[in-house]
């Protein structure tokens, strides 16, 4: 993963503990707020992995009863070892791997974005991600406003956080940050409402940032 993938991600995850007015916060709180984050993720990810290896191990138990209750392995003497035998609904095994693979994956992206945010050498994606809340703690008004405008029919308290956070970080990203390609910025809000949101979200949030660049005269 891209450092500043992560730093993204874990902006993501700063915004949703916020539970008052961006205003409130230091510097300081972000921090805190990061490595109760980080670690929320690391708990979480290796809870994932225990239920992924639970599953794995289910799987592999099922086969095993599969096989040694196969007629032919049934008649076999009980010191010989069972013969492997065809499984007749591959449906069934590929269902439980796909959805064993899909927590690890999560499991696995969840102690990434943790070891970007922990390790020193990384230490840029942290203040990355700091930078973005302080930027918004600065431009929060302007920032809204500009949501606000361009999200028709949508009252912005009512807009769902997690589309209202990714909007945040990625017109922050744009108007004041400045330090990344307009293009990069608009893909990663995208995969960010992919992965978290909707496929809706990310044709709103996408509509959105295009009125927000023509707005700002972004080019």
């Amino acid at each position: 993963m891209q450092a500043r993938r992560a730093a993204r991600e874990l902006a993501l995850i700063l915004f949703s503990q916020l539970d008052k007015e961006i205003t409130k916060y230091s510097k300081k709180d972000f921090e805190e707020i990061i490595l109760k984050s980080v670690r929320i993720l690391t708990n979480n990810a290796s809870d994932d992995l225990k239920l992924t290896l639970g599953g794995l191990f289910r799987i592999k138990e099922f086969i095993e009863n599969y096989e040694a209750d196969e007629e032919t392995n049934v008649k076999r003497p009980m010191t010989a070892s069972n013969l492997p035998v065809p499984i007749p609904m591959t449906s069934d095994m590929t269902g439980r791997i796909d959805e064993m693979l899909e927590i690890a994956e999560k499991a696995l992206l969840a102690l990434e974005i943790a070891e970007f945010a922990t390790l020193e050498s990384q230490a840029s994606v942290k203040n990355y991600a700091i930078t973005i809340a302080e930027e918004f703690k600065k431009n929060s008004q302007y920032v809204d406003d500009q949501i606000q405008k361009f999200a028709k029919g949508w009252d912005i308290q009512r807009l769902v956080k997690i589309d209202k956070d990714i909007l945040r970080i990625a017109i922050i990203e744009l108007l004041f940050i400045k330090d990344a390609p307009m293009k990069v910025v608009v893909d990663e809000a995208l995969e960010l409402a992919k992965k978290f949101s909707t496929e809706e979200s990310s044709s709103f949030i996408n509509g959105l940032l295009a009125k927000v660049i023509v707005e700002n005269g972004i080019g």
